[in-house]
Parts: structure tokens; sequence; C-alpha cells
């Protein structure tokens, strides 16, 4: 072991992540279209699954809301169920 070489016991905190943040309560959005396929894309994954809170950052309200456009917008064959690459 050389002597300049240093251990720390606990890791060494990296760089902070930018708060993540309800993007429908900032913007004052009240109502999620179902119709808007381009802006509802960017809440499901290349497969066609929806993305989890805590990777959006949406607050449980307005995920649920999001959930259901989704699903309307699948049911009316706007969005597909399952794709390769959506993106």
């Amino acid at each position: 072991m050389a002597k300049n070489e240093i251990k720390y016991l606990t890791a060494i905190k990296a760089d902070k992540r930018p708060k993540k943040y309800c993007r429908f309560k900032k913007m004052g959005i009240r109502y999620i279209d179902y119709k808007d396929a381009e802006f509802l894309k960017k809440f499901i994954n290349e497969q066609g699954r929806l993305l989890p809170r805590r990777i959006t950052g949406n607050s449980l309200k307005f995920q649920r809301k999001v959930s259901d456009a989704v699903k309307k917008a699948r049911q009316m064959a706007i969005l597909p169920y399952v794709t390769d690459l959506l993106k």
C-alpha cells in the first residue's frame, strides 16, 4: 500500500441531481388530452410501457391522469399497446 493512498470509511458524494418536479403543477396544466400522442409519448418507454412516478417526477394525482389518458389513447388506437422502438 502506498503512503499517499487515502481510504474512506464512507462513499464520496457525487454531484447532486436536479430535483424532480411535477411538470403539470409547475406549468398549471389541469387537463391531459388523450388525443395528443406526442405529449403522451414522453411518459412511455420504447416498448410502450408507462414510466413510473419516480422516473417522470409526476405527482400521484397527475400520474393517475396520465395513466388514464394513455389507456384511453390506446383504446382509440392513437397509441400502440406494445411496440418495438416507439420513439
